[in-house]
C-alpha cells in the first residue's frame, strides 16, 4: 500500500471514529452553548431571554443534540471521501473532507476547553485535525514529497510530545491514563505512574530523534508501535466478557480514531525505507558502470 492509501486509510479512520462517536454517544459541545459566562450576555441582551430558561430549555437541548448528529453525518460523509477522492474528482470530494477537516478543528478546541484549555490537548491532536489538510495538499498537480513528509513528522513529533506531558506529569496525570496501565498490566497505581512517567520521557526523546537523519528510523518504528498500542489500549483496558458488544461499542471508536497514531509514523517510515533503497541502488549503479 503506497503513502496516499495509507494516509486516506488514516483519514477515513479519524472521520469514521468521529462519526461513531457522534452518532451513537456525545460530543462536548454543550460545553459551549452551557457556558453561562461567555453565553449569558449573549443570551439576555441579544434574544431577551434569562439565562435560566434557556438552559432549562428543551428547544436548547434538541439543538444540541440535533447538531451533534448532525456533525457524525458530516464526519461519515467525509469518511467515504475519503477512501474514494483522486485527482480527478477531488473537486467535489474535497469539500467535504475540508469542512470535516475544520470541524475537527472546532472539536478539538471544545475538548481542550474542556481541560481547561491546557495546550497540550489542543496539540495531542494534532495528526487528528491535520491529516484531511495533508491529504488535500498531496492531492495538488504540483506538491513536493520532501515538504509532505516534513509536515507528517511535524505532526507526529507534536502529538507524541503533547501526549508524553501528560504521561510524565507536566499536568496532573489524567486518571483513565492510570487506570487503563492498572487494568492490562493489573499493577499498582505507583507502578503505573512510574510506567506513564517512563513513556513521557520517550515521548519527547521521539519528538527530537524524528528529525535527526539515521535516527529517525529508530524512533519512527517505536512510534508506529506505540502508537497503535495507545490505541488498542482503549479496547483491552475496557473490555469486559460479561458485556462483550457493549464494551465493543462504548470504546472501539476511541480506538478507531487513534489507529492513526500508528499509521502515520509508518507512511513516513515507509517514505524513508524506500528512499534508502534508491539511494543503495544509484550506489550500485555508479560503482558497476
Amino acid at each position: 500500500m503506497n503513502k496516499i492509501n495509507l494516509l486516506k486509510l488514516s483519514i477515513f479512520f479519524i472521520f469514521f471514529g468521529r462519526a461513531w462517536q457522534h452518532l451513537f454517544w456525545d460530543a462536548p459541545y454543550r460545553t459551549f452553548f452551557w457556558d453561562e459566562s461567555l453565553l449569558k450576555p449573549v443570551i439576555e441582551n441579544w434574544f431577551g431571554v434569562s439565562w435560566t430558561t434557556y438552559a432549562t430549555s428543551s428547544t436548547t437541548d434538541f439543538f444540541v443534540q440535533s447538531l451533534i448528529i448532525g456533525k457524525g453525518v458530516l464526519y461519515t460523509i467525509a469518511a467515504i471521501s475519503s477512501l474514494l477522492i483522486t485527482k480527478s474528482n477531488k473537486k467535489l470530494l474535497k469539500i467535504p473532507i475540508f469542512i470535516g477537516g475544520l470541524s475537527l478543528v472546532i472539536l478539538t478546541v471544545l475538548l481542550t476547553k474542556e481541560k481547561f484549555y491546557h495546550f497540550a490537548q489542543f496539540f495531542e491532536h494534532s495528526i487528528q485535525f491535520g491529516l484531511p489538510f495533508v491529504l488535500l495538499y498531496s492531492l495538488k498537480e504540483k506538491y513536493s514529497e520532501e515538504r509532505l513528509y516534513f509536515i507528517l513528522k511535524i505532526l507526529i513529533a507534536v502529538t507524541f510530545f503533547s501526549h508524553g506531558l501528560y504521561a510524565f506529569g507536566a499536568y496532573p496525570v489524567p486518571g483513565k491514563f492510570v487506570d487503563m496501565v492498572i487494568n492490562i498490566f493489573g499493577c499498582s497505581e505507583s507502578f503505573a505512574l512510574s510506567f506513564l512517567y517512563i513513556a513521557g520521557i520517550l515521548d519527547f526523546v521521539l519528538a527530537i530523534l524524528i528529525f535527526i537523519p539515521k535516527l529517525n528510523k529508530y524512533a519512527l518504528i517505536y512510534a508506529v508501535v506505540w502508537g497503535l498500542l495507545t490505541a488498542l489500549a482503549r479496547i483491552v483496558a475496557n473490555f469486559y466478557w460479561d458485556f462483550p458488544i457493549q464494551s465493543l461499542h462504548q470504546n472501539m471508536y476511541q480506538v478507531i480514531y487513534r489507529l492513526p497514531h500508528g499509521i502515520t509514523p509508518l507512511i513516513v517510515l515507509t517514505g524513508i525505507v524506500v528512499y534508502l533503497k534508491q539511494k543503495k541502488t544509484l550506489k550500485i549503479k555508479e560503482i558497476t558502470t
